[in-house]
């Protein structure tokens, strides 16, 4: 169904109360106007603890090639995201025809969501040999509860939409997230450990993350006839930094990702910290 036509962002409350029920909006292309709500029948989710650390990403890491930020550039990261796919991109994740679903609209809509810390991005930022600082790689979406929805993500040169993810995976289990949604399967995310599951177990993952009853993997795999593999998407990914049950908010998440590393010894190359972090669980 078709909304009516109108420059208007989305509602806040409307775009949350579809992501809490499993929907998401799209359009057709850039300039259109109109959108649609998307309920696939199957959907792809990245369990926390089955992120796959290559070696050569997890090298990436410690060598720290890109520096990554939180919400330092939420709109350049949807103006990249809505760009079409070129380069290494256009390689790693498959060419798209230049087409984007995230219309200005759509941008509008998350912009606002992101200005009330609804929706977030990751940035991931290399040095020029002017010395200046350039944006290639990054990811946005909306987090809630225990819950983030991945929207998109670019790389402008190779590795930086996986370091991206590394930071996210590192981040939402330091937070306590343990529902990581990906949407639509790709053989890039298959790459990194996605999954593709039916949309009504989603369903039963997504009410099971936002009652805050996923902290076992017990419960987890008898939600809704949820297998133990696909349970695996809420079963340790909580981490060990919400405390008292709590979960923190992204940009929260990476700060004490930032924090951690610091104890480490690592502030200067926390990418090393982040490496260690998913080598234990990859």
């Amino acid at each position: 169904m078709h909304a009516p036509r109108s420059s208007d962002v989305i509602e806040p409350e409307m775009l949350m109360l579809a992501y809490r029920s499993g929907i998401f909006p799209m359009a057709d292309n850039r300039e259109d106007p109109e959108i649609f709500w998307v309920e696939p029948r199957l959907r792809a989710i990245l369990p926390l603890d089955g992120f796959r650390l290559s070696r050569s990403l997890a090298r990436t890491l410690r060598r720290g090639r890109f520096t990554v930020t939180c919400d330092a550039a939420f709109s350049r990261v949807m103006d990249e995201c809505a760009a079409p796919r070129r380069g290494v991109e256009a390689e790693e994740e498959g060419d798209d025809n230049g087409r984007s679903w995230i219309s200005h609209r759509i941008q509008a809509s998350y912009e606002n969501l992101h200005r009330l810390r609804r929706a977030h991005s990751l940035e991931c930022w290399q040095e020029g040999s002017d010395g200046r600082r350039r944006l290639v790689g990054g990811l946005y979406g909306v987090g809630f509860d225990r819950v983030f929805c991945g929207e998109s993500m670019f790389s402008r040169v190779p590795d930086a939409s996986k370091v991206a993810l590394a930071w996210l995976v590192a981040a939402l289990r330091r937070g306590g997230g343990v529902l990581l949604d990906c949407q639509f399967i790709t053989p890039h995310l298959m790459s990194l450990g996605a999954v593709e599951i039916a949309q009504k177990r989603y369903l039963a993952l997504l009410r099971a993350a936002r009652s805050g009853e996923a902290q076992s993997l017990p419960f987890a795999a008898s939600a809704g006839g949820v297998s133990t593999g696909e349970a695996a998407a809420l079963g340790e990914g909580s981490g060990d930094g919400a405390g008292d049950g709590g979960v923190l908010a992204l940009p929260d998440a990476f700060a004490a990702l930032l924090g951690d590393a610091a104890s480490a010894g690592l502030a200067s190359s926390p990418g090393k910290f982040i490496a260690h972090a998913l080598t234990q669980t990859s």
